[in-house]
């Protein structure tokens, strides 16, 4: 159980509160049971501390008060927009048989002895938090699922979660389920449209026709052997062309 140090205040306007808070303080209230309620402030250093860690909201807190110490459950902090520092909490007074709604957090443990999550499976986690209607003096911290031998397939449902004496879920009348152990995902790309692939066949047509197109001479000349033969014909004419004027004379 963690503990807090705490100071009675006698704050009376808003000035007297906001002064308290630039003094590193931050104000509080508890209520609950039969007493009074009662203004205290806190080290805002040892708060932002506890509320750092697991569950701040559903953890019972010793406040050491003038050498008391007070049993409360932390119920609602209120927050700087701008900082995001706590600047009140209220706490709730724990008084023995007086019963609370609270969410309480689910903790999974063994993750590395189901042989579902071995073989590639996925917990799929239905809730992250369970409320519970228990006594103030029997809240749990944490609801611990274990996870242990579970196979894929298989569904983690709250009659399958240790609950403390006098502590029952809220939602009556129902075995919900809480987890499961989900068969593996296989992402398989999806095979491309006759269409598109018929385009692209096209496409590669047409650069090939391009390709020919463009040919160098030398290039033309060495696929086929039809160029040279016109040449030597055009020699032959030529010659021919020159001896005609030796022959009218």
């Amino acid at each position: 159980m963690n503990s807090l140090e705490a100071s009675i205040r006698n704050t009376k306007s808003k000035g007297e509160v906001n002064s308290l808070r630039q003094k590193g303080e931050v104000p509080a209230i508890i209520y609950g049971g039969t007493e009074e309620n009662q203004k205290v402030s806190l080290s805002k250093k040892q708060v932002k501390y506890l509320i750092e860690q697991e569950n701040f909201l559903s953890n019972i807190i010793s406040l050491n008060i003038d050498g008391n110490a007070i049993k409360v459950l932390p119920r609602e902090v209120s927050y700087d927009t701008l900082t995001d520092d706590p600047i009140h909490i209220d706490f709730l007074r724990i008084v023995k048989g007086a019963k609370i709604i609270i969410e309480i957090p689910v903790k999974f443990i063994n993750n590395d002895k189901s042989p579902g999550l071995k073989r590639g499976g996925v917990l799929n986690i239905v809730r992250r938090k369970i409320e519970l209607k228990c006594a103030t003096e029997n809240v749990p911290n944490e609801l611990v699922v274990d996870l242990d031998g579970l196979e894929i397939g298989t569904s983690i449902k709250i009659s399958s979660i240790s609950l403390p004496e006098n502590v029952t879920p809220t939602i009556q009348g129902r075995d919900f389920v809480v987890a499961t152990v989900a068969a593996p995902t296989v992402f398989k790309e999806p095979e491309k449209p006759a269409e598109e692939a018929g385009a692209e066949g096209a496409e590669g047509a047409e650069g090939a026709e391009g390709a020919a197109e463009g040919a160098s001479p030398e290039t033309a000349a060495k696929e086929g052997g039809d160029k040279p033969q016109e040449g030597e014909k055009g020699k032959e004419d030529q010659k021919k062309d020159q001896k005609a004027p030796a022959e009218k004379k």
